[in-house]
């Protein structure tokens, strides 16, 4: 989902907007306990399943207590309860699990990936941090592992007290290294939107980047080369003060690729840029018209946001060459619509055809686009979010994309210009928002493959476990046996109940009011 800001210039003096939706957060962390029956099916048994088929049958896909429509190449293997969450990232140096909730950030151990143990609990009442991004830094006492958090609207730990934001436009970094106990370490604030941080170079991390706000075109880079002591780099060291940096698609999320080029999505679009100076990045090349959603050949392409992007052999690219995954020239896009309740309009997942990194316009055109609706795969949701959100690509041609209410979908996007529905999986009452596959780790350290595990992470459910059928689809993957049954919970780190039942009614409650606010700005 995407949290709606104002321009840069209004962070000190929020807007009424922006003062009714802290004023919301703020409400949510004194939720009493009953709130908690606003909430998920991961924490009912027995008495819930009444409740949860009567969701079921409201998402059109039937019963939630008798179990998931799914196609006959993949299986749901096991179930981790427990959090409200919204998105994960692995760590390259250890087979750690890091993943983001409105109610916490937790750590798991994926060593044995059907099995992700769960390790660390930090309990926060968070909005939205929507994009977990895992950083490492090698120093002379070992690698040291941390994720940035990025504080769009409010953050309460209340193991952290001195830690409390109410308002947003801060980067927060939490230290891993000791699984067992994730800890704010350090925080920045910022000119422009956090609702999303990414590194610039996950090995590192040395610099990171913001979403960025749409109405002044602008984004923040963070220098973190002291990683206890974060600051936002001056976008224009000539002008008086500190200045953000420029952006045409603001702002949204960067993704960087094996190139070293970040894309930028956001509200009109998606550009590409040199991040070989990371303090001082380039741009490159956007999606002009079409991704703006103006040109009347290309319609749907973005009819609210370009929500996050890879681009899958990017060390291959050629000027020219024709559009295929291996000449590193396909950007794959999520276009998300988040309010849209209609699935054949709610937000596609696309890929598009990179003809040129030269800075002139026209150098990124559409190829295809397929909304839920255009899958096949089972009876839609009704009445319920069904975009495709965040999404990970595995080599060989396989998307594994969240579709909110519309579960877990496996993209075949070999031909780019014909992406195919794979495989699928969908409870009655669930709400994926991201979907990784599991890294394949020798000794310790992910490599470059990937299994055939799918971590499904539900804002309902929590973490499902998933195992797919590759074969013909990139193949190479570690084969691995289904589980026995579900992982055990951390309970002495566990949330405390009134904090999720807050985090819960907020994260309902701000779902209904952003495209309001955003109709106010325009």
């Amino acid at each position: 989902m995407t949290l709606l800001r104002p321009s840069s210039t209004s962070r000190r003096t929020p807007s009424a907007g922006r003062r009714a939706l802290a004023a919301l957060a703020c409400a949510a962390l004194a939720t009493p306990v009953a709130t908690l029956a606003l909430v998920s099916p991961a924490a009912a048994d027995g008495g819930g399943e009444a409740a949860r088929d009567r969701l079921a049958g409201r998402a059109g896909a039937g019963s939630a207590s008798a179990g998931l429509i799914m196609s006959d190449d993949i299986e749901h293997v096991g179930a981790n309860p427990s959090q409200l969450a919204i998105s994960g990232c692995f760590m390259r140096s250890a087979p750690v699990l890091v993943t983001s909730g409105v109610d916490s950030i937790r750590v798991y151990d994926v060593s044995d990936p059907l099995s992700p143990t769960l390790t660390g609990v930090l309990p926060q009442a968070l909005f939205e941090n929507e994009a977990m991004t895992c950083g490492e830094r090698r120093t002379r006492e070992g690698v040291r592992r941390f994720v940035l958090v990025g504080v769009d609207l409010v953050a309460a730990a209340p193991t952290q007290p001195e830690h409390v934001n109410a308002g947003g436009g801060q980067l927060s970094i939490v230290d891993v290294t000791d699984p067992t106990a994730p800890t704010i370490t350090a925080s920045a604030p910022g000119l422009t939107s956090t609702h999303t941080v990414a590194c610039v170079d996950g090995a590192q991390c040395r610099y990171a980047y913001s979403a960025g706000d749409s109405g002044s075109g602008t984004f923040s880079v963070f220098d973190l080369r002291d990683l206890d002591a974060p600051r936002e780099v001056d976008g224009d060291e000539e002008a008086d003060g500190l200045q953000a940096f420029a952006s045409p698609t603001a702002g949204h999320k960067w993704n960087f690729d094996a190139a070293g080029v970040g894309t930028h999505t956001g509200f009109d679009g998606s550009s590409m840029w040199s991040t070989r100076k990371p303090a001082r990045p380039r741009l490159l090349a956007t999606t002009g018209l079409a991704g703006q959603g103006e040109d009347p050949d290309f319609e749907g392409y973005n009819d609210f946001i370009h929500h996050n992007s890879f681009r899958p052999n990017a060390k291959r690219f050629e000027p020219g060459a024709e559009p295929s995954l291996k000449n590193g020239n396909v950007l794959l896009v999520t276009e998300e619509d988040y309010e849209q309740t209609d699935c054949a309009l709610a937000g596609s997942f696309q890929t598009w055809w990179v003809k040129r990194l030269d800075g002139k316009p026209g150098s990124i055109v559409p190829l295809d686009k397929v909304e839920l609706a255009d899958l096949g795969t089972f009876p839609l949701p009704r009445g319920t979010f069904c975009s495709s959100h965040w999404f990970d690509y595995r080599a060989g041609g396989l998307v594994a994309v969240g579709f909110y209410g519309g579960g877990l979908q496996v993209l075949d996007v070999t031909d780019p210009r014909d992406i195919r529905a794979y495989a699928h999986a969908i409870w009655g009452a669930s709400e994926v928002w991201d979907a990784l596959w599991v890294p394949v780790y020798e000794d310790g350290v992910a490599t470059a493959r990937d299994t055939n595990v799918v971590y499904a992470i539900d804002l309902l459910r929590g973490l499902d476990v998933y195992t797919v059928d590759v074969t013909g689809a990139g193949g190479g993957a570690l084969r691995l046996a289904s589980a026995t049954g579900p992982t055990e919970r951390l309970e002495s780190g566990s949330t405390p109940l009134a904090l999720v039942g807050g985090a819960a009614l907020l994260a309902l409650g701000l779902g209904r009011v952003r495209r309001r606010v955003e109709l106010a700005r325009g």
